[in-house]
């Protein structure tokens, strides 16, 4: 008696057992489509105008829907209708920067958030570069949000990729450079180099992998020499030439030298002697012409014609006296 009872016992427990496993699993398969439902069911997407362009907007909603959308230009804000009928009823909506953003000094900015006039809370729980996502909480019997941003239909300038840098050997240098004349001197390169600005930008944009002593086939302490040599050179003013005074010659009588630019009288040699060849010699004797014999044979001339005229003159009065004594007789 004892046994069939213990039997049938045991028959209705695992009955029982099996129908809990059922409801067990029919428990979760529920809940897995609860979840499944909820993450589905309510995205959503709506189209807005803005400027005559038409742009659509998802957006995920819980406790809550999403009547209608449209854009204000003036304030550059999106204006959503709603119904929240639970509290809090959160709305995650997603931006597509092309669409509508919120920058400033081309950095991202919040957005302004009004719900029915207040400030809701929210949070930005996406960003990329071509997208930004804001959840909001919403109390319930909210009927309008408006979304305030700074853009819309903006420009978004790809960034190209920078192509992958290739490595190459590095072709060897031509020493000297293709530009030097090995049969000219190297100062007339560094002369250039120091003095010419031109000269110099031309060298370092055309020759950038070159220093300027390696391209001249010198060292860099020749360099550095030649470069002081030169600066000293263009920092040392040229001397002034002052033209010659011609040589004033001047020529002295005899018995006289020339002392300091004059004649003065040769007191080399004595009296009487002059210095000539370096020799000094007795003056040469000058003899004059005697002026008395002139002076004389003058003086006689005048005294026979003084004679003749007084000799005249008496002869005339003598014969004038004569003739008058003639008359008297």
């Amino acid at each position: 008696m004892n046994n069939p009872s213990i039997s049938q016992l045991q028959s209705e427990r695992l009955r029982n057992l099996t129908n809990g496993n059922t409801l067990l699993k029919i428990s979760v398969g529920l809940i897995f489509l609860t979840i499944l439902s909820s993450a589905f069911v309510y995205a959503e997407t709506i189209s807005v105008n803005v400027d005559g362009t038409n742009y659509d907007v998802d957006y995920t909603v819980t406790g809550m829907s999403v009547s209608g959308i449209e854009s204000d230009p003036d304030f550059i804000s999106l204006i959503i209708s709603v119904d929240v009928t639970e509290s809090p009823g959160v709305l995650d909506i997603t931006f597509d920067r092309t669409f509508f953003d919120s920058i400033y000094d081309g950095v991202d900015d919040d957005f302004i958030i009004l719900a029915d006039g207040d400030e809701p809370n929210f949070s930005e729980t996406q960003t990329t570069s071509q997208s930004r996502t804001l959840s909001i909480e919403l109390p319930s019997g909210t009927e309008e949000i408006e979304v305030i941003g700074s853009v819309f239909g903006r420009i978004i300038e790809e960034t190209p990729s920078e192509p992958e840098e290739k490595y190459e050997e590095p072709a060897s240098k031509q020493i000297p450079a293709a530009f030097v004349d090995i049969s000219k001197d190297p100062k007339v390169y560094v002369e250039r180099y120091v003095t010419e600005s031109s000269y110099k930008t031309w060298f370092e944009e055309n020759y950038s992998d070159y220093t300027f002593h390696e391209a001249l086939d010198i060292s860099k302490s020749e360099l550095d020499k030649l470069i002081a040599e030169i600066e000293k050179e263009h920092s040392e003013p040229a001397p002034i030439e002052t033209p010659e005074e011609p040589t004033k010659t001047t020529e002295c009588g005899p018995g006289t030298i020339l002392k300091d630019g004059a004649c003065v009288i040769d007191e080399r040699c004595g009296p009487g002697t002059l210095l000539q060849d370096g020799v000094c010699i007795a003056k040469p004797q000058t003899t004059s012409q005697p002026t008395s014999n002139k002076g004389f044979g003058t003086e006689l001339g005048y005294g026979v014609i003084a004679a003749f005229v007084i000799t005249g003159a008496i002869a005339i009065i003598l014969g004038l006296m004569s003739k008058a004594g003639k008359s008297r007789d």
